[in-house]
């Protein structure tokens, strides 16, 4: 920390964040006078003071500095001292989070300014005989952009600023294509990826864009195209993309069909048995439809279902001899 003294005050500075390495073109650096910055996080100064008199100090603290005013902001618990008591400041600096990316100002031949000096100002008045006094102190701020690389070096090559500036330049060329790498199963998962990227999903696993349904339907039929194809032709498989195209709940844990919001049931008969039948009673003669089934679908929306949409659906998956019949319930009204 650096520490300036009067007979009356005393005044030290506490930077939270420090550079780890030395700044170029610094002939003396001391790390207490420093404070590092990133740009997007906060970062303080914690001014100090302490009344050294036997008589109140009533202050008034302020900053000058070639950094943009917009950058800091000053915090201070009051304006008086009492005898033999301390009092903290606080200044919270936070450059833009854009800072090197938004430079479209800077002309040719002009340098980026990295490093800023500051200059903490402290006018104080003893109550009891009026006299009024003056102190500053120094300190400098060193604007830099967050790396990771120099963290992989020993500690003296972190110690030389150029060094990690430099390796910054690589890891903006290779971060990037790093970053992606980790998160490639995020571009190959249809729920995640852009919508630009879904056709070509699609087309991994053979499966139409349709511009009828909606974005979040495109998804879901894309990333669970395989199980429909797997199970085409089946009551689950039917059921199943139902499900995906209606957000209507399968119902697993229901055993009576008729109880399900996707209910597909067939008619099952014995068919024409001789000897067996009774006519009138158990059998008729001519009608019936074999390998007939029945939809039933239960929406809790008006909008939540398309009829046309689920014809298609049904058409699709069906097998080319079976037939169908689709019934589509008004959903009950609320209240």
């Amino acid at each position: 920390m650096t520490q300036a003294t009067s007979p009356l005050l005393n005044l030290r500075l506490s930077p939270m964040r420090v550079m780890e390495a030395v700044p170029r073109g610094a002939e003396t650096y001391i790390p207490s006078r420093q404070l590092l910055l990133h740009p997007g996080e906060a970062s303080e100064m914690l001014v100090r003071l302490e009344n050294l008199s036997e008589q109140p100090l009533q202050l008034t603290l302020w900053i000058e500095s070639d950094c943009p005013s917009d950058w800091y902001r000053l915090g201070m618990e009051g304006n008086d001292i009492l005898p033999g008591q301390r009092m903290d400041a606080v200044i919270r600096f936070q450059p833009p989070e854009d800072f090197f990316e938004n430079q479209q100002a800077l002309q040719a031949g002009q340098q980026l300014v990295l490093d800023y000096h500051c200059r903490v100002f402290i006018d104080y008045i003893a109550q009891e005989t009026g006299q009024r006094h003056m102190e500053y102190a120094n300190f400098n701020l060193y604007l830099r952009p967050r790396s990771l690389y120099p963290s992989f070096l020993p500690v003296l090559y972190r110690e030389v600023d150029l060094i990690s500036r430099f390796l910054k330049i690589f890891e903006q060329a290779f971060e990037p294509a790093s970053q992606a790498m980790d998160a490639m199963w995020a571009y190959l998962d249809p729920l995640s990826a852009s919508e630009a990227l879904l056709p070509f999903l699609a087309h991994w696993v053979a499966w139409p864009i349709d511009s009828r349904w909606d974005l979040a339907q495109q998804r879901r039929l894309v990333r669970h195209a395989l199980e429909i194809y797997r199970w085409r032709g089946t009551r689950r498989g039917l059921r199943f993309y139902l499900h995906l195209y209606t957000d209507l709940p399968l119902d697993e844990h229901l055993s009576d069909e008729t109880e399900k919001h996707i209910r597909i049931q067939e008619a099952y008969h014995q068919g024409f048995i001789l000897n067996n039948a009774r006519l009138g009673e158990d059998a008729a003669l001519g009608g019936g439809r074999p390998y007939h089934f029945t939809v039933h679908l239960r929406p809790e929306r008006a909008e939540q279902v398309d009829e046309a949409l689920v014809r298609l659906i049904l058409d699709r998956e069906k097998p080319a001899f079976c037939t169908y019949e689709l019934y589509i319930e008004e959903p009950l009204e609320e209240g």
